[in-house]
C-alpha cells in the first residue's frame, strides 16, 4: 500500500496574512487552533495547517486542483501572488501551473482532464 498524502502545512511568518490570502483563493475552511498555527478543512481531500515560525521559515509545495488554472493564476494575482510558471500541459493531459503565494511559497496548481 502507498503512503497517501494526507495532511500539509504551510508555515511562514504572517499567519494572519496566509490564513486571509489561502481562505480568499481557494474558499478553506481556517480555524485558528492555537497562537501561531490554524488547522484548514479543504472541503475535500487532504486537511493542513498553517502556521508561523518567524524566521525558521519552512514550506512544501503541494498541488490544488482547480477548475480552471488561468481563472485562479488571475484570482491569485489580484490576491497579491506571482505567477512562478506555466500554465502548460503535462503527459497526463494536465494542466499545471505554479505561483508563489504573498510570502514567496511555492504552490502548484493542476486542472485535471
Amino acid at each position: 500500500m502507498a503512503n497517501p498524502v494526507v495532511h500539509f502545512e504551510i508555515i511562514g511568518e504572517n499567519q494572519k496574512l496566509l490564513n486571509d490570502f489561502y481562505g480568499a483563493v481557494f474558499d478553506w475552511k481556517i480555524d485558528p487552533i492555537m497562537d501561531e498555527y490554524s488547522l484548514v478543512n479543504t472541503g475535500s481531500g487532504i486537511a493542513g495547517g498553517i502556521g508561523a515560525m518567524g524566521e525558521a521559515r519552512r514550506h512544501v509545495t503541494f498541488y490544488v486542483e482547480v477548475a480552471d488554472v488561468a481563472a485562479a493564476l488571475e484570482l491569485i494575482e489580484s490576491k497579491g501572488g506571482k505567477l512562478a510558471f506555466g500554465p502548460h500541459p503535462v503527459p497526463n493531459g494536465a494542466i499545471i501551473a505554479g505561483f508563489t503565494d504573498p510570502e514567496g511559497h511555492l504552490v502548484g496548481l493542476v486542472h485535471q482532464p
